[in-house]
């Protein structure tokens, strides 16, 4: 089965008792038992949910994996999987990510003696030097937030296979329409569901794919004893945003690189930083590993003011000032006081996240209404 049908049908059975197409929202958070222990699949909605079952199902599918896993927000999922290591576990990561998985390594998990650095990808051999006895996990975003950053997942799953780590990958921005970990070599694949997978910004949702069976089986240990689960309600509502997904991320894609050509030729825009430029850093590892370049574009004005920046973002009128991402709509955001203020001044700047920076999710309206948008608010 191909990816856009996989979108439709993957992982997915017609309701046994009516036939209903679309899996019903089984609003309930327990199940009828015949005697003590004796059920049909399903005793605590905390443990199993048909309903999520349906969309997880879905999940394991589009990321050609065997086990998904839906999980109450993506920082969620991300917590069940570095709830995996122990005290005195050391984990490398790239030093641009996200802002909210910044803080929830350093302000909750260094607590409890997880160990994390944060370093420079782009040349994936960079790792190795990080690597001792302690090291149990490599955590990796491609393209990378905000900077759009491409790190080589083949290269990264050859280092961890060789010092029998795993390697999980954050594939929100690519989504598995452009990009799938798990047949680079990845043990884990991480998303933020509120994203692309949801697609309507109307859901909080997070989700793990993972193709063994033994890492599966301590995730679902994981995600049922911790109880950071989603509800029947949000999963009925990600299952039918991935049946789109196919479709929008082609519109997404064809918007972004109009977007990021006319921002790159524009005279009063100093950088734009997005994957598709042949100038871009590891541009060719993007062609190998990603079907297109996607809609997530960032860039700077000359200048780089921090008061030219706010006063874009607040003047336009087609892109909503918002956080978030990958939703139909067009929203445009500021790092440096929005997804990533929790990241300090000085480890922003080192990687690029300075204070003119402004980020755009490119959605599928009209692009000449977009770019009318962005001429109206730069000048």
């Amino acid at each position: 089965m191909k990816f856009n049908t996989k979108t439709i049908h993957g992982g997915q059975e017609h309701d046994k008792a009516y036939g209903a197409v679309m899996p019903p929202i089984y609003q309930t958070s327990t199940y009828a038992q015949s005697t003590p222990g004796e059920h049909k699949g399903y005793e605590y909605s905390r443990t199993h949910n048909p309903t999520r079952n349906a969309l997880e199902n879905s999940f394991a599918s589009i990321e050609n994996g065997n086990y998904g896993l839906a999980f109450g927000s993506g920082l969620a999922a991300i917590d069940a999987v570095i709830k995996l290591l122990k005290p005195g576990d050391e984990v490398i990561s790239t030093n641009d990510l996200y802002g909210g998985s910044y803080r929830l390594f350093t302000k909750v998990f260094e607590g409890f003696g997880v160990k994390f650095h944060f370093i420079g990808m782009q040349n994936a051999s960079n790792i190795e030097a990080y690597v001792n006895a302690n090291t149990k996990l490599i955590w990796v975003e491609t393209p990378t937030n905000p900077m759009m950053n491409i790190i080589d997942i083949k290269a990264c799953a050859t280092i961890a296979k060789k010092h029998n780590l795993l390697l999980a990958v954050d594939n929100t921005f690519a989504t598995p329409y452009l990009q799938q970990p798990l047949d680079l070599g990845a043990d884990i694949v991480m998303h933020s569901a509120t994203k692309y997978l949801g697609g309507h910004s109307d859901v909080v949702m997070g989700a793990l794919v993972v193709k063994d069976k033994e890492l599966a089986e301590r995730l679902y240990f994981i995600q049922n004893a911790s109880g950071a689960i989603c509800g029947p309600q949000d999963s009925f509502l990600v299952l039918r945003g991935i049946k789109t997904l196919h479709v929008r991320m082609q519109r997404h894609c064809e918007n972004g690189k109009h977007i990021a050509e006319y921002l790159v030729n524009h005279p009063r825009i100093e950088k734009v930083y997005w994957p598709g430029f042949e100038n871009h850093p590891n541009h060719e590892i993007a062609k190998s590993q990603m079907k297109d370049f996607g809609g997530m574009i960032s860039f700077v004005t000359k200048g780089n003011s921090f008061e030219e920046a706010i006063k874009i973002v607040e003047k336009l009128k087609v892109f909503t000032l918002a956080e978030s991402l990958g939703g139909v709509e067009s929203l445009a955001g500021h790092p440096a006081s929005m997804t990533h203020a929790s990241i300090p001044k000085e480890e922003r700047e080192k990687t690029g996240v300075v204070d003119s920076l402004i980020r755009l999710s490119v959605g599928i309206e009209d692009i000449d209404d977009l770019i009318a948008d962005l001429k109206q608010a730069i000048g």
